[in-house]
């Protein structure tokens, strides 16, 4: 059998990619495949599913592990369309093709309406400033309580503070049926009923706080301060996401800088995540004395790492620079030089933080304070129905874009974290006394400031009286930063060299 490549899983891209002396014999073909696609198969959705099919074969990070992606999978056009039809929506043809045993992938995902979501990219969204976390409890019912409220949103200013706890909106219990709806809908303005916590009881107060979303320009540099105790200045920093926006950070670390700081407290206890070039740039920060050494290794797919490691070795790793030359400004970096850095830390800690983690314990000590991270120890980036996968030249029939793991993470010296990173001292928050933060009594900062300054505090051994399991946050719903993929030349080059062997 002759190795069989269907023409349109490739074609949108090798118009973009690939080298070829007569373009227009390439669209005729393209325009006429189209035209037996819409012939043969009724599915409405054929299109997308090719598409996803396409982006899978390209760019998955465990196309090996699933037979149907591989290149020979399909013997012609006709096998090829029957299986495009087979799936009766975009989101369910996905599921064919993710490797989900084993627990490998739970990140690869579509999005539905990438256009409603693009600036959160830059760290703009619709929000009403109350940023929360929701647990369960008794079997089916959740709660909400405050985490932060974002200064300057429609909360700024309202009876609402961290601390607060909600058991019902618009005066409709939450539970794992329906908070996803009632907190995440398309409403603008909803009504949280505020409760109270003692011990393990939860009793309504009868205070209402109605909010109203609004577009909001969020800084991720939550909170600068510094503490001056024991003969040590300590700055603390509360950062929130690896968004574009890393000048504010860059900022952030000048005056650190400035002001002498002798240890520093990297505050990610709700960082998810976001940009892996803001997180070397953060590295890059907090050290200094490391330019050019290693910081972390990706592995791609078979045919990326055959090309990478034969034409292009140092595309698979990340080095510590000194500029952010390359990412999203072009500012000579602030570097502290600290040799130890102390992290609070949480399960709400994932992917470019445990990567900044785990890259940085190889060369400085690392503290850990609260709870073991997420394991998210993949990359991905956001693909479009376009002839080179990139915004540009979407398809406008569909919102459709398609988030594929393409790489795993390691450190220098190769080691990935699939389980999460567990902390040096391990401490929940309680959701009864949740403090302020950035306060010398919040009580993660307060155990992590203790260890600095050596004093044993008694609050690191308790834990919560309130049992509950953490399922989201306020922020699960938005789209997360990602590498964008056709922003890196050497990915154009890669692909670019496998499409000349597809032809």
């Amino acid at each position: 059998m002759t190795k069989y490549i269907p023409m349109l899983a490739f074609s949108l891209l090798f118009l973009g990619l690939a080298a070829c002396s007569d373009t227009n014999s390439i669209i005729e073909e393209v325009v006429e495949k189209e035209d037996i696609l819409e012939e043969v198969i009724p599915n409405p959705n054929a299109g997308i599913n090719n598409f996803i099919y396409s982006g899978m074969n390209v760019f998955y990070r465990w196309k090996s592990d699933v037979p149907v992606l591989s290149d020979d999978n399909f013997v012609s056009d006709e096998e090829y369309n029957e299986y495009l039809q087979a799936s009766d929506t975009p989101e369910n043809f996905l599921e064919t093709l993710v490797y989900r045993r084993e627990s490998v992938d739970f990140f690869t995902r579509l999005e539905t309406d990438y256009e409603e979501n693009l600036s959160d990219l830059q760290g703009t969204q619709a929000t009403n400033g109350v940023e929360f976390g929701l647990v369960r409890y008794d079997d089916n019912k959740v709660l909400g309580y405050v985490r932060f409220i974002l200064p300057g949103s429609d909360a700024d200013g309202k009876d609402i503070r961290r601390g607060d706890l909600f058991t019902e909106v618009n005066g409709t219990q939450l539970t794992l049926d329906n908070y996803a709806s009632l907190l995440f809908s398309d409403a603008t303005t909803y009504t949280l009923n505020i409760a109270s916590l003692n011990g393990n009881i939860i009793t309504p107060t009868g205070r209402n706080i109605e909010l109203t979303k609004t577009e909001y320009d969020e800084n991720p540099v939550f909170n600068v301060t510094v503490f001056e105790e024991a003969g040590k200045k300590i700055g603390y920093v509360h950062y929130t996401q690896f968004t574009a926006k890393e000048s504010e950070l860059n900022a952030a670390f000048l005056e650190l800088k400035n002001l002498g700081i002798t240890d520093l407290v990297l505050d990610l206890r709700y960082n998810r995540g976001g940009y892996a070039d803001v997180s070397l740039a953060l590295a890059s920060m907090i050290t200094g004395q490391f330019k050019g050494e290693i910081l972390t290794k990706q592995e791609f797919n078979k045919e990326f790492m055959d090309y990478y490691e034969s034409e292009c070795p140092e595309c698979i790793q990340r080095r510590f620079i000194d500029r952010t030359t390359g990412s999203f400004s072009d500012e000579v970096i602030n570097s502290l030089n600290l040799s130890s850095v102390y992290m609070i830390i949480s399960g709400n800690t994932g992917s470019a933080s445990e990567t900044l983690i785990s890259g940085l314990s190889v060369y400085i000590n690392v503290k850990l304070i609260g709870d073991i991270t997420s394991g998210k120890y993949t990359g991905g980036g956001t693909i479009y129905d376009s002839e080179d996968f990139g915004i540009e030249g979407a398809n406008p029939d569909h919102t459709y874009a398609l988030y594929p793991i393409w790489y795993t993470n390691s450190n220098s010296l190769g080691d990935s974290w699939p389980n999460g990173i567990e902390p040096d001292i391990f401490l929940d928050e309680d959701l009864g006394n949740m403090g302020i933060l950035g306060s010398r009594d919040e009580p993660l900062l307060s155990a992590t400031i203790n260890d600095i300054v050596g004093v044993t505090a008694k609050q690191q051994l308790e834990k919560s009286l309130f049992d509950y399991d953490i399922i989201g946050d306020s922020r699960m719903d938005r789209r997360m930063p990602t590498e964008v993929i056709d922003s890196r030349p050497e990915i154009k080059v890669a692909m670019k060299k496998m499409m000349s062997k597809k032809e």
